[in-house]
């Protein structure tokens, strides 16, 4: 409690006001802590790593396009198929290889639970690589 000497008659009052002198004191040496100690938070370690000794994986000479049109028509390479046929006709053109990469590419306009049932006959007839196709943006 602080107390206001105004004169020698006067009688002793409060002063009702937050002596903040203290806190600004914790307060700069928080920030000369911090300023110390954060340049040795961050890791700066040199390390000299090796090159990747792996070849870069070959593309595939004759990728597999499927492609769904806005209007659910459904196409393997070129070639139109129902999705009843679509695993039929993916074992006669992959030779049944189940890890055979496939490229599934989607109209903009087709509706999402049609995406979905293409995506679902294909995880049910075994293929599990699927890679979506998309454009870049100019």
């Amino acid at each position: 409690m602080s107390a206001f000497f105004a004169s020698e008659n006067d009688e002793i009052s409060e002063v009702h006001e937050i002596n903040v002198t203290p806190f600004i004191d914790v307060m700069l040496v928080l920030l000369i802590i911090f300023m110390v100690v954060s340049p040795l938070a961050t890791v700066d370690l040199k390390i000299d790593l090796p090159a990747a000794s792996a070849a870069p994986e070959p593309r595939p000479e004759k990728p597999v396009f499927i492609s769904l049109k806005a209007d659910k028509n459904l196409y393997l390479a070129e070639q139109a198929v129902s999705l009843a046929q679509l695993a039929g006709q993916l074992d006669s053109q992959t030779g049944a290889d189940k890890q055979t990469t496939l490229f599934f590419q989607a109209d903009k306009q087709a509706q999402y639970q049609d995406v979905l049932a293409v995506m679902d006959a294909l995880r049910k007839a075994g293929y599990l690589k699927v890679g979506l196709v998309g454009r870049e943006a100019e």
